[in-house]
């Protein structure tokens, strides 16, 4: 068992949708805890800072006092995260501004991600955001995995949980 403390950060617009589905199934496999965003008030990206008081200072509080690993899950929406993903990582420009003390903590911190979507012709440039958001911020990208809910390989679910659990980067 892995002694990394890591949590999902679940971002779909459907609380019991396929993506959730899949996140249910790695959680099982992994000693995890889920933050589903959909229970969050967390508003746009703001050059004013003017949603300071939304949720999303506190939970990335929360979330940096609490874990080691970041595993970002979202369903593939036009080709890209979901809109609540995209919003929740915009807002980490709050991080790098107004809260620079918060966002140095997330350095050394490790990031996955998981995707979902009715189709297995997802190209390498969904993970681009991932990667370059974890090599901006000092964090280290494990990997990422892309299942198909109606037909989800469990030797994949299964190597990604070890992966998650060892905390290496390894091609996945």
């Amino acid at each position: 068992m892995s002694s990394l403390r890591k949590v999902v950060i679940l971002g779909s617009s459907r609380q019991d949708g396929d993506t959730a589905a899949v996140v249910e199934r790695l959680s099982a496999k992994t000693d995890c805890k889920v933050i589903n965003l959909s229970d969050y008030n967390i508003s746009y990206y703001d050059y004013n800072y003017a949603n300071r008081d939304d949720d999303y200072l506190p939970l990335m509080r929360d979330i940096l006092d609490n874990y080691d690993m970041l595993i970002f899950a979202t369903p593939v929406y036009w080709y890209s995260m979901s809109g609540i993903m995209k919003v929740f990582f915009d807002r980490l420009t709050d991080l790098l501004t107004i809260e620079k003390g918060l966002g140095r903590q997330l350095r050394g911190k490790k990031m996955a991600a998981i995707s979902s979507s009715g189709g297995n012709d997802l190209d390498d440039s969904f993970w681009l955001p991932f990667r370059e958001t974890a090599a901006y911020l000092g964090m280290d990208y494990i990997g990422d995995l892309h299942t198909n809910p109606a037909r989800i390989d469990d030797e994949a679910l299964d190597l990604f949980a070890r992966e998650l659990e060892a905390g290496s980067q390894k091609n996945i």
